[in-house]
């Protein structure tokens, strides 16, 4: 690379000056600044243009809240209904079987016992997922996020913390 080259600005693109010789130091950090000022004016386009992106992608996915939200209601209001007639016709093929009402009802309640704590058990799992974990162990690493007591163990790291300023018999604050 040749000396004029390196020189070239955006205003004068083979490097020389208006008579032949190289630009002059104020013409050169005029150049800069000038390639500055375009830098951060595409910059503040490109942030308007997230913002507005962000604005109408919010937008959409609060009417589609809305209208899930509803939508799950009429599922709500009709699988209960089909399931309690379900569990009548349950009830009374146990009963036709010779089982008494007793134990009918009994068997009904204790099969819808075990789908509700199947249906607990699997909800709580879906709500740990929700805590971010693997997030709040990156931002950890990147220092933007400490939580006291954190001690969860990085996949591949053998010694089971986060950092090695943490030590082993330190009580562990329960997760929220």
């Amino acid at each position: 690379m040749s000396e004029g080259e390196r020189n070239a600005g955006p205003s004068d693109p083979d490097g020389q000056g208006a008579d032949g010789s190289a630009p002059s130091l104020a013409e050169s950090i005029e150049d800069v600044g000038q390639a500055g000022r375009a830098a951060l004016g595409a910059s503040a386009d490109a942030l308007r243009a997230l913002r507005t992106l962000a604005s109408a992608d919010l937008a959409l996915a609060r009417s589609a809240m809305g209208r899930g939200l509803a939508w799950t209601g009429v599922a709500v209001v009709f699988g209960a209904s089909a399931w309690l007639l379900a569990t009548a016709a349950g009830v009374a093929l146990m009963q036709w079987a010779g089982l008494s009402w007793l134990a009918s009802l009994s068997l009904a309640a204790l099969f819808n016992l075990a789908i509700t704590a199947l249906a607990v058990w699997r909800t709580s799992r879906f709500f740990d997922y929700m805590g971010m974990h693997a997030t709040r162990r990156q931002l950890s690493r990147m220092g933007l996020f400490d939580e006291p007591g954190n001690s969860t163990p990085d996949p591949g790291d053998g010694d089971g913390h986060d950092t090695p300023e943490t030590p082993a018999a330190a009580p562990q604050a329960p997760r929220p």
